[in-house]
């Protein structure tokens, strides 16, 4: 019986290859090193315990809100798309 030119498994690689690079992109993200006293963007004071939840912390509360928000924009584009989904 013919497979077409997908391998066996070929959906389960995508699928972990997809999951693994997520992974990768979310320790990339980690803050890491010591937390700052003041948000590096408006200078505003980090409260203490922001520092002591998000070890490495960079920026304030509302700041970080606002790079999620940037971020979120930039990880909608599904390289790893099917044929069938990048034809529409």
């Amino acid at each position: 019986m013919a497979t077409g030119w997908a391998g066996d498994g070929a959906v389960q690689d995508q699928i972990d290859a997809t999951v693994k690079d997520g992974i990768e992109r979310a320790r990339r993200n980690l803050p890491q090193g010591p937390s700052l006293t003041h948000c590096e963007e408006c200078d505003k004071p980090i409260p203490l315990a922001r520092q002591k939840a998000v070890p490495g912390v960079r920026l304030c509360v509302a700041c970080q809100e606002e790079a999620d928000r940037e971020q979120e924009g930039a990880g909608l584009y599904n390289r790893r798309g099917s044929k069938d989904s990048q034809l529409r």
